[in-house]
């Protein structure tokens, strides 16, 4: 695999240690898909289950667009893959192209770091319309690295499906 994990620092403040287990579980989903063709990523797990590598490449593009763009920056913008607020149609790739979808997933981690970085400390709040609240960037960065940890365990047992390959 030729992607690079950032290694996370052993000491670091917070905010370094954040950004960096979060950068290292994106790095892990991409290690996951690489060298895969659209047809490989869009294998789904166990029908009838709509889940793949492709469908979680679409779904953290969302994640990361709602977490950092619609909740801290209060962006009013649309879900990248659904009209209709459907977070689940992410998961329908029978038409998708991992090109596609790698370029929406890699524009929205970098907005994502862009509102991180400009963020004056952990404790800026924002707004989750889903759950009536305000939210902190400091639970954002800690949703977001659940988010892809739990989705990283997915993908494990995806790619081994694909091709045997284990490990990260």
């Amino acid at each position: 695999m030729t992607t690079q994990r950032p290694a996370p620092p052993l000491i670091a403040d917070e905010r370094e240690m954040l950004r960096a287990f979060l950068d290292f579980h994106r790095a892990t989903l991409a290690m996951k898909c690489e060298g895969l063709t659209d047809e490989e990523l869009r294998r789904r797990s166990s029908p009838p289950s709509t889940l793949s590598l492709l469908g979680l490449v679409r779904h953290m593009a969302e994640v990361e667009r709602a977490w950092f763009r619609r909740a801290i920056n209060r962006e009013d913008v649309p879900l990248v893959w659904s009209d209709s607020g459907d977070f689940q149609e992410a998961y329908d790739v029978s038409s998708a192209s991992a090109a596609e979808a790698f370029e929406a997933w890699r524009g929205e981690v970098e907005h994502a770091r862009r509102i991180e970085r400009a963020a004056e400390s952990l404790d800026v709040l924002g707004h989750q319309p889903r759950w009536g609240e305000d939210v902190s960037l400091r639970l954002v960065m800690l949703h977001m690295i659940h988010e892809y940890a739990r989705h990283n365990g997915h993908a494990d047992f995806l790619r081994e499906a694909i091709d045997g390959t284990v490990g990260a």
